[in-house]
């Protein structure tokens, strides 16, 4: 793999694919990593993946702009050696320093929250940039460290560039399918730092042609046009590209994970579909450039496409019905995301690496990759607090799409102009005609043709909430697309959520709902007479949405009760208080973020927030559940509360394990104090409670006894256990019926 001066111009090649790919392929990874560190130490929230995602963009920018000056000033003998450097600096920062850095930053956060909560945003900017902020400075420092290998390999900075952004997708389809599932997330880190490693040594065992003549200013690429100075122009467009890509991932984003339910695996297909456009953009600008075309033209041709594409990426909730959320359609999927987001993002994705190549100094390489990624943050956050809000998802990508095509238009003259407006503007009346209401009057998700009626509907910076009634009558709350709850049909359990652990609890008088949906359970909990009730919901849309549901009594209203919009598992480091009875109905086990609200660990700040012989209740849901998943789920919650019974609802037959703190017993479930006290008239008898409970604490015993434990490492429910054969709804169910039943006759103590 050595490298020869005498030879032409980019037969080198190959020398820097291997490290450039490997590189991208690992700084995906980690991001990923970062990711699931930062939600777990700060908590799930809109601001937090804001202040994460300005400061890990702002430390790439910092050490793009830093690694340009030094370069500037000092010339860099051996580029290899700096880049392994960089490299090794990632690695070694990942494994060594990112969960002690998070676990002290969710130390700090916990104790802030107490005594300064108006302060906690300051501190959770200030420990993510502590952590991240190196390895985010090292990564944008690669930027410029690029330019000069390739100089020196007689190839375009496009080139590595392009192949980095393909190692970031295999990156991501790597973690999601292979590594997080086999490794966890510890050895993963390790693996991905060995990664770092072997690059950095590749890149300094393989040798580099000798360095050009100082007075050698042209790039060597003999297909490039000759550099010109950083312009205005070539900043505009790089911004712009950054800011509508990002900003169009936010819109697009929403559309598709209404299509394909918040999975870890939908966030994997739609990642790969963006960055994989990019790195054929990055190799499409070379060609486009030898062609004589121009850079603003292709920013044009970006809006244009973006503009096609909108109407179709919105309707694939409908298009795609058939294509859900199984392990065996993530291909067809991921095919249909990239024939659609794929030529929008591949023209956006040829102008970085196009003005890129234009240049050959590493303070316009620095300059450059800094401005494109401010761009790209101000994207992010204006489409998700600003545009989202204000237009929905729909229109928001055509603004953004617009942006490209008002930029290109004056960037451009003469023919090239009259093209661009030639084909935007059949684009914009195509865009204008079709316009399916997306995020304004229409609700994407998974029955569409069953909506009859969208009651409300409301873009926030982290989900899209919305009432509608539907074809059978119910009223159904939505949340990015999928059904998370009604007032009708199927909702019977969650009223006795709240009514269980308040009845089997001797004096119950504090209690803390976890996840409001349509308030029935805060309800529930709330006439069986607590003296204080807490309700933690992530989503302020969905206390927002509570007065269009009767069936919650409008307990939002009651003096009571205290309302708060928070991740529940930070509620509970946050706060000091502690309850009687705790209830757990978040989103399905296996949406992404979830298994932070079923694992080891969540439960172990449960455990702490009981008081003595305090009762807890965790919904079970048969119908979304493999059989393994929900042995894992009955192992993790019995571990925690050793007193465990499982209950099954008689009208719609979903499970609800209820768990008390304290030494086990075998008489948990047999008394029940609270038929004892003066209540609200309840629509089961004594009798009826008592013969839903399917499992005694033996039972569940043995039912735990068969499944593995959820854990923050393992992550087992967001990114293994769902990728089981699925099967439909009511067979789930029956199999879990059949299994509970074979459990009872194991036991001679269970109950009848």
């Amino acid at each position: 793999m050595s490298c020869r001066v005498q030879r032409p111009a980019g037969s080198d090649f190959g020398s820097g694919a291997g490290p450039a790919f490997f590189s991208g392929a690992a700084a995906l990874s980690w991001e990923i990593l970062w990711q699931i560190h930062a939600s777990l130490a700060i908590g799930v929230s809109a601001k937090g993946t804001a202040l994460a995602l300005v400061a890990t963009m702002g430390g790439m920018t910092v050490g793009s702009l830093a690694a340009g000056r030094v370069l500037r000033r000092h010339a860099l003998v051996h580029p290899a050696r700096a880049y392994a450097g960089l490299e090794m600096l990632i690695g070694l920062a990942g494994v060594l320093g990112l969960a002690p850095g998070f676990r002290l930053v969710e130390r700090l956060d916990s104790a802030l929250h107490l005594h300064h909560p108006a302060l906690a945003p300051v501190l959770q900017l200030g420990g993510i940039l502590l952590v991240l902020g190196l390895p985010a400075a090292a990564m944008g420092a690669t930027i410029p460290v690029f330019g000069l290998i390739a100089r020196r390999l007689r190839t375009s900075i496009a080139v590595l560039y392009g192949l980095n952004t393909a190692g970031a997708a295999l990156g991501v389809l790597a973690v999601t399918f292979l590594l997080l599932p086999a490794l966890g997330v510890e050895v993963t880190s390790v693996l991905l730092a060995c990664v770092n490693l072997l690059v950095a040594a590749g890149a300094v065992l393989v040798p580099l042609p000798e360095a050009p003549r100082a007075t050698e200013e042209v790039p060597a690429n003999s297909d490039a046009p000759a550099p010109a100075a950083v312009g205005r122009s070539d900043l505009v467009v790089v911004f712009v590209s950054g800011f509508v890509t990002l900003g169009l991932e936010v819109a697009w984003f929403r559309a598709l994970r209404a299509a394909f339910w918040s999975t870890t695996d939908s966030f994997a297909i739609i990642l790969t579909s963006v960055l994989v456009p990019l790195a054929i953009g990055a190799q499409l600008s070379r060609w486009l450039a030898r062609r004589g075309a121009r850079v603003g033209t292709a920013l044009g041709a970006g809006g244009i496409a973006v503009l096609c594409a909108t109407p179709i990426l919105v309707r694939f909730d409908v298009l795609l019905l058939g294509f859900r959320h199984d392990a065996d359609v993530v291909t067809p999927r991921l095919l249909a995301s990239l024939a659609v987001v794929g030529p929008a993002m591949a023209l956006l994705g040829t102008c970085l690496p196009w003005v890129l190549a234009r240049q050959a100094g590493s303070g316009a390489w620095a300059r450059i990759y800094a401005t494109n990624t401010v761009g790209a943050v101000l994207g992010s956050l204006a489409a998700a607090w600003v545009l989202l809000p204000r237009l929905g998802s729909e229109r928001t990508a055509w603004l953004l799409g617009c942006v490209a095509l008002a930029t290109s238009i004056g960037m451009t003259a003469g023919r090239a102009r009259q093209l661009v407006v030639a084909f935007a503007v059949p684009a914009l009346v195509v865009a204008w005609v079709s316009d399916s209401g997306a995020g304004r009057t229409r609700i994407q998700g998974a029955f569409p043709s069953r909506i009859v009626k969208v009651i409300a509907l409301d873009e926030g910076p982290d989900s899209t909430v919305a009432v509608a009634d539907d074809s059978s009558g119910d009223r159904v709350l939505t949340i990015d697309g999928f059904s998370a709850t009604t007032e009708g049909m199927g909702t019977h359990y969650m009223r006795w959520m709240g009514r269980l652990p308040m009845m089997l609890h001797p004096a119950p008088e504090r209690a803390l709902v976890i996840c409001f949906g349509t308030g029935q359970t805060a309800n529930a909990v709330r006439e069986e007479g607590p003296r204080e009730l807490d309700i933690v919901e992530l989503s302020p849309a969905v206390y927002r949405m509570a007065r269009y549901f009767r069936s919650n009594g409008d307990v939002l209203s009651d003096p009571r009760v205290n309302a708060v919009t928070m991740d529940g598992r930070a509620w509970l480091r946050r706060t000091d208080r502690t309850y009687d009875v705790v209830t757990l109905e978040p989103m399905p086990p296996h949406f992404a973020g979830v298994n932070a609200l079923y694992s080891r660990e969540f439960y172990g700040l449960v455990s702490a927030r009981l008081r003595p012989g305090g009762v807890v209740a965790q919904w079970l849901p048969f119908h979304l559940l493999s059989l393994d998943a929900a042995k894992a789920i009955v192992a993790t919650f019995q571990e925690a509360f050793g007193d465990t019974i499982l209950w099954v609802d008689p009208v719609d037959l979903s499970g609800i394990l209820v768990g008390r703190k304290g030494p086990p017993s075998d008489s948990f479930g047999l008394e029940w104090p609270g038929l004892a006290r003066p209540g609200p008239a309840r629509d089961m008898t004594a009798e009826q409670i008592r013969f839903g409970i399917k499992l005694s604490p033996p039972g569940v015993a043995r039912w735990a006894g068969m499944g593995t434990v959820i854990t923050d490492d393992n992550q087992r429910l967001a990114y293994d256990m769902h990728r089981e054969p699925q099967l439909e709804s009511d067979a789930r169910m029956a199999a879990h019926a059949a299994f509970v039943t074979r459990l009872r006759g194991a036991g001679a103590h269970d109950a009848p």
